[in-house]
């Protein structure tokens, strides 16, 4: 049940972030709510995930999948398209959690 309560901690700040932009520096009404209701659903349900999942297994995981997520979002919404570089780091993120939590012990399973 940790990994949903993570996986819904991660929706929550994408749904978040992604509204961040919207919020025009958080002068726009809606997108400010969304901000914020975002924000705290995703401590909310991180602080539940944290019951079992090592903090830092955690953050990674939020971090690294937020990220590609975000990166996507913000590709098909904003037009904000990565260049190689960028690719290649996100690779690189994105297969440092896969070792951590295919071969770290410290990963909860």
């Amino acid at each position: 049940m940790s990994y949903a309560y993570l996986a819904a901690a991660i929706i929550a700040e994408v749904i978040g972030t992604s509204a961040l932009k919207a919020s025009a520096g958080f002068t726009r009404l809606v997108p400010t709510l969304i901000v914020l209701a975002g924000f705290a659903a995703a401590f909310f349900f991180l602080s539940l995930a944290l019951r079992t999942i090592p903090v830092g297994i955690a953050y990674a995981i939020w971090g690294g999948i937020g990220l590609v997520l975000i990166v996507t979002i913000s590709a098909v919404l904003f037009r904000e398209i990565p260049d190689p570089p960028a690719l290649v780091g996100f690779a690189l993120i994105a297969a440092g959690i896969a070792v951590i939590n295919l071969s770290s012990g410290m990963a909860a399973h």
